[in-house]
């Protein structure tokens, strides 16, 4: 595997130990691979700046040896932290996982993360490889956003159906497609 650290970005009401974050970490370490999966800050009631922020400090300063999976709100909150680095960059892989940049009608205590959109074309140039994985049935995101997201990001689509949202209450607690793309 090329890829040597991968950064897990968890969402709203979520923790570094929720739906299948853990497993993705066992998966990769025995390859030497480092995952980190903060806690990003009061993920009940987050707010943008905290996020951004903390995502931010994780992140560093990538590489090509390094990759970014976010999950639902991770994801804008990826996207938000890449956009603010100063400088070239590069970045060997970001996965979006039920994400968007646009509001999620479902949930509207997220919009503050949409209000501003981070610049994903600048942002998507410095990223090797671009992916956006959704079920077909999201009753949280629905899937034509995390299509949105993906046309925005010229990234390739992979579609898992009946995964929901991808959360261990949908009985999501693996995510082989994900691990597979970091792999690939």
């Amino acid at each position: 595997m090329s890829i040597e650290r991968v950064i897990i970005l968890h969402g709203y009401m979520a923790s570094p130990s929720s739906h299948w974050f853990e497993w993705l970490h066992d998966e990769l370490t025995p390859e030497g691979v480092e995952v980190a999966i903060p806690a990003l800050p009061n993920s009940t009631a987050p707010e943008p700046e905290a996020w951004i922020t903390a995502a931010a400090r994780v992140l560093g300063e990538p590489n090509d040896r390094t990759a970014v999976v976010g999950h639902s709100l991770g994801c804008v909150t990826a996207l938000h932290a890449l956009d603010r680095l100063d400088g070239t960059w590069n970045l060997s892989t970001l996965i979006a996982v039920s994400g968007f940049v646009s509001p999620a009608p479902a949930l509207p205590e997220l919009d503050p993360f949409t209000n501003t959109v981070p610049h994903i074309a600048r942002v998507a140039g410095n990223i090797r490889r671009r992916a956006v994985v959704r079920s077909d049935n999201d009753t949280f995101v629905t899937p034509s956003l995390t299509t949105e997201l993906g046309q925005l990001l010229r990234a390739e689509e992979i579609v898992v159906p009946g995964a929901g949202h991808f959360r261990a209450a949908e009985g999501i607690t693996s995510l082989p497609e994900v691990a597979a793309l970091l792999r690939s």
